[in-house]
């Protein structure tokens, strides 16, 4: 017999439960950066300064407070052109990345019109998401435990059985959930992948409960 067909220790009911809750988006994530590039690692850095500079400006004039915008990441880099087998300097590479917190959806497109103008070259991505996630959580985690009691009952009944007290809780990793539920709507993958439209959030809960059985 092999280890399908035999339980070594039987104790009751281990189900998997899991749900999540949808919500209406109000807030962007804009991951940008400054990317600049001279012959001087002095000049390259002084361009690329300024360009956050003016971002930030912009910014500001926006009403996004400076606790909304990430601590600059700032690297440099030589940077070459390949040619054949030829190798030429070209200057050096400075990058400046950071992300932008947006609570004011209706003014994303013309926020990151106004930054690109500003000097943010490269705009690498908008995520949507919820402030008020941990209250979602906490939504889904109660519905998630409301469907494993329903499944165990179902499976209980159909055994000739009747649930016993709850002996075991387990958490399961809800970002081990994402092929079941996506974070966001569109089927690609949602937006902040080419696509300005937020759509909804989906958070999701998931559970392992065990149940003690008695007799039916």
């Amino acid at each position: 017999m092999n280890n399908t067909q035999s339980i070594e220790a039987p104790w009751g009911a281990s189900v998997f439960g899991a749900a999540s809750v949808d919500a209406v988006p109000d807030l962007a994530r804009i991951r940008v950066a400054v990317k600049e590039t001279r012959q001087q690692p002095g000049e390259a850095f002084e361009v690329t300064r300024g360009g956050v500079n003016r971002v930030r400006e912009v910014l500001r004039g926006r009403g996004v407070a400076d606790a909304a915008v990430s601590t600059s990441r700032l690297s440099l880099r030589s940077s070459y052109n390949f040619i054949g087998s030829e190798r030429k300097f070209i200057g050096y590479e400075c990058t400046a990345s950071f992300m932008i917190e947006l609570r004011e959806l209706d003014l994303l497109e013309t926020v990151l019109v106004e930054i690109v103008e500003a000097g943010a070259n490269q705009v690498e991505g908008v995520e949507f998401d919820v402030v008020a996630k941990k209250e979602l959580r906490a939504r889904a985690r109660v519905a998630a435990v409301a469907a494993a009691r329903e499944k165990a009952t179902l499976y209980a009944d159909a055994a000739g059985a009747r649930l016993g007290p709850v002996v075991h809780i387990k958490d399961v990793d809800s970002e081990q959930m994402q092929n079941v539920y996506r974070s966001h709507s569109s089927p690609g993958g949602g937006p902040g992948e080419g696509d300005l439209t937020p759509g909804k959030v989906s958070v999701s809960a998931a559970v392992l409960l065990g149940f003690s059985l008695l007799g039916g």
